[in-house]
């Protein structure tokens, strides 16, 4: 009789071995930042970093994270919204804290620098990684709308990839 019982034991342990999926890991599951590179206007092939470069989205309190707050940089990479779209940044050049006295008498610390609107529209579409990574987004038809002032220290951009789907290339080329 315990002849019966070992080979049946076995049989068990294989197929409830056998039955068990592998783990999924997610790794390619991130929805790719749209790459800008900023260049001279003068010299449209020649890269020219932004001095003191602060990025903050329309609507938000904090700096963008993915961006080094406040320091000289050529090229940057920033999250699209991915429930919109369109999303809005403010590029500050030559960012400061500047204190200022209030109508109360209160001294406060405002925002210094210059400062540049710039929309970025386009229609997302989700793509199916795996189970264990699920949706990401991608963006395309991709295009910008920098808001006109007389003093716009922006002053061109060239959408170079309207397709975005990775993060490894220039998208947007911003002349400064």
């Amino acid at each position: 009789m315990k002849k019966f019982y070992i080979p049946i034991l076995v049989l068990i342990i294989l197929i409830c071995f056998g039955a068990c999926e592998k783990d999924d890991i997610c790794i390619d599951g991130d929805t790719p930042l749209l790459v800008i590179r900023f260049y001279n206007v003068d010299n449209p092939t020649v890269l020219k970093k932004v001095t003191k470069l602060r990025i903050v989205g329309v609507g938000q309190n904090t700096t963008v994270t993915t961006v080094s707050d406040r320091t000289d940089l050529d090229s940057i990479a920033i999250p699209l919204k991915v429930t919109e779209n369109s999303t809005g940044f403010y590029f500050i050049r030559n960012s400061a804290d500047v204190e200022t006295t209030d109508s109360g008498g209160e001294t406060i610390t405002v925002e210094g620098g210059d400062l540049d609107t710039l929309y970025l529209n386009y229609t997302k579409i989700d793509k199916f990684v795996s189970r264990a990574c699920g949706y990401i987004a991608n963006y395309e038809e991709l295009n910008s709308d920098l808001k006109m002032e007389t003093d716009n220290w922006i002053k061109d951009i060239e959408i170079v990839t309207p397709l975005v789907e990775n993060s490894t290339a220039a998208h947007v080329k911003i002349f400064h």
